[in-house]
């Protein structure tokens, strides 16, 4: 805009709104595949972690052998990783799932199992006096208590999600934001290329909204204290 730097090298944000609104049907066909991928990915880690961090928290041996992997598999980048993934699982959607996988569990395994320590041993000891088994525990104390920090770990990994899938369309592809963000970063169309970037950002400000609403709606006693 400016004009100190060429505009095939920084386009002008209203080139940028005009190859949005060119490609606007276009860009919603490849991000409708990249939501697929990130939904996938996002709702697996998620079982994976609530299931891990439940055995973690119960078994202290568990605990010991798995955590150590879990840091283990934040120390490997991403970029890394991917190619490998392509490598064993082709270059259909399977492999861009399992790096979303890999990329969002930790945030929300690290948040629950937090919550989940974090419980007090006083109101544990009052359950068990009552007559309160593990699992009645775990339902009525623990989980509740660990939903803050679940919630946390939520909020990153849908911003997480989205842009792993972008990052695994890279490698190759029919169709997704990264695919797409590739074929228009070769042909020079940086407009193009910046206009999925401000997609991108929307999704994950959007995802990140409807986590907060989920948040809202599962924990009702923090709202009525917030007020």
């Amino acid at each position: 805009m400016l004009g100190l730097m060429p505009a095939y090298m920084l386009p002008s944000p209203l080139k940028v709104l005009r190859a949005f609104g060119a490609n606007f049907f276009v860009l919603l066909d490849h991000a409708r595949v990249s939501l697929l991928e990130s939904f996938l990915g996002l709702g697996i880690g998620i079982g994976l972690a609530l299931l891990l961090t439940a055995l973690m928290d119960r078994f202290g041996v568990i605990y010991k052998m798995a955590y150590p992997l879990l840091v283990i598999t934040q120390a490997v980048p991403v970029v890394a990783v991917a190619p490998l993934l392509v490598l064993w699982l082709g270059y259909g959607m399977a492999p861009k799932v399992v790096l979303i996988v890999i990329v969002c569990f930790f945030p929300i395994a690290v948040g629950m199992l937090d919550g989940l320590k974090a419980a007090d041993p006083d109101q544990m000891n009052l359950l068990r006096a009552m007559g309160a088994n593990r699992g009645q525990i775990f339902r009525h104390l623990k989980f509740p208590g660990a939903l803050p920090g679940f919630f946390s770990g939520l909020k990153v990994s849908v911003s997480f999600s989205i842009i792993g899938a972008v990052v695994a369309e890279w490698l190759g592809g029919d169709k997704g934001l990264g695919v797409y963000m590739t074929r228009v970063r070769k042909s020079y169309a940086y407009d193009k290329m910046f206009a999925v970037i401000f997609l991108v950002i929307a999704i994950s400000l959007l995802l990140m909204r409807l986590a907060g609403f989920m948040e809202k709606r599962a924990m009702p006693w923090k709202r009525a204290k917030g007020r």
